[in-house]
């Protein structure tokens, strides 16, 4: 019989948690054996552990975490989103999304393996699902295997990128609005961090999906529980659907921020219009009276005390001039 193994004794362990036959979870004190796993009986072992800190050689070796070569590439430090099969087991990374309070749009890694009756998860960073799916549990909801465990982990993470990417929508929304009533600001400025980080989201939502439909479509899966199956087409299925969703505010993010750069260098256009005509209306004015500034003799209407009015006249007869030209020119300022 292989000996008992004490919580208080792996080193990164963050916790251990034991669910019942009911699927009721439990966590296990610093000095609880963990339960036998090969023993008669029902219910399952979850552990978690900080992938820095942790040292998992005495799992491995006792062969609590599955396979030896599945455990030691699952929690190598490769971040690459995959999935593996082997005798019975699951192994795999998959992507989760930074704790709260972290940076903006952070992606984290969790890394699992999925025996008949245990999931080993890890991670190296500030995770949200795990935290969440363990404060589910405490509560009372039932958990019945460790392949629901991990579809609840990864339930939460569709259910944060979603969130995020309703709340990009929403930002989006708003920007489409003032753009249609011709209230451009510094709407492009804010259109910038949307896409990229849709885009970001794009990316983590394809490699989680492809992971689950390889899962599903894996020629081993076939000896694995049917509901392991199951449950990789249920979220391959959600997470495509929301892969749409998010693809779909991309390219909404990319067309407004080119209509608002349209209309943006519209304004501009028109502003320059402005600017070109009243350069053009003083410039023969400014031609005149720095002409009779000029202090040389022979000056015309230096001496006429009617001199000033007349080249006032002149003045304005000459920008009129300008402005008929530039009319009959057919210039006319940038139309919306």
């Amino acid at each position: 019989m292989t000996p008992a193994i004490r919580a208080a004794a792996l080193p990164g362990l963050l916790w251990a948690m034991a669910f019942d036959e009911k699927g009721c979870g439990r966590l296990l004190e610093p000095d609880e054996g963990l339960p036998d796993l090969d023993a008669f009986g029902s219910g399952f072992l979850w552990l978690h552990v900080d992938l820095k800190t942790a040292n998992l050689a005495p799992l491995i070796d006792a062969g609590r975490v599955g396979p030896r070569a599945l455990a030691e590439a699952v929690f190598r430090p490769d971040e690459h989103q995959r999935v593996t099969v082997e005798d019975g087991h699951v192994g795999g990374v998959v992507a989760d999304l930074a704790r709260p309070g972290a940076k903006p749009d952070e992606a984290g890694r969790l890394h699992f393996v999925m025996g008949p009756r245990s999931l080993v998860s890890g991670r190296r960073g500030p995770a949200e699902s795990p935290d969440a799916t363990r404060a589910s549990a405490e509560k009372g909801q039932p958990i019945a295997s460790p392949v629901l465990l991990l579809e609840t982990m990864v339930g939460y993470v569709v259910a944060s990128m979603a969130a995020t990417g309703q709340r990009l929508s929403d930002e989006v929304d708003g920007i489409e609005d003032r753009v249609l009533d011709g209230r451009v600001r510094d709407d492009r400025r804010r259109l910038g961090p949307i896409r990229r980080s849709a885009v970001r989201l794009h990316r983590q939502l394809l490699g989680l999906a492809a992971v689950f439909r390889r899962l599903e479509e894996d020629d081993a899966a076939e000896r694995l529980h049917g509901p392991t199956v199951a449950t990789a087409a249920r979220l391959a299925q959600r997470l495509d659907a929301l892969d749409r969703d998010v693809n779909a505010l991309a390219e909404r993010a990319r067309l407004l921020q080119e209509e608002v750069a349209a209309r943006v260098a519209e304004e501009s256009n028109r502003q320059l219009y402005v600017l070109s005509v009243l350069s053009a209306l003083f410039l023969p004015p400014t031609f005149l009276t720095g002409l009779f500034g000029m202090n040389v003799k022979g000056l015309p209407f230096a001496d006429d005390p009617r001199g000033f009015p007349f080249v006032i006249g002149l003045c304005l007869l000459s920008a009129a001039t300008t402005y008929a030209i530039i009319r009959a020119l057919g210039i006319r300022p940038p139309r919306g």
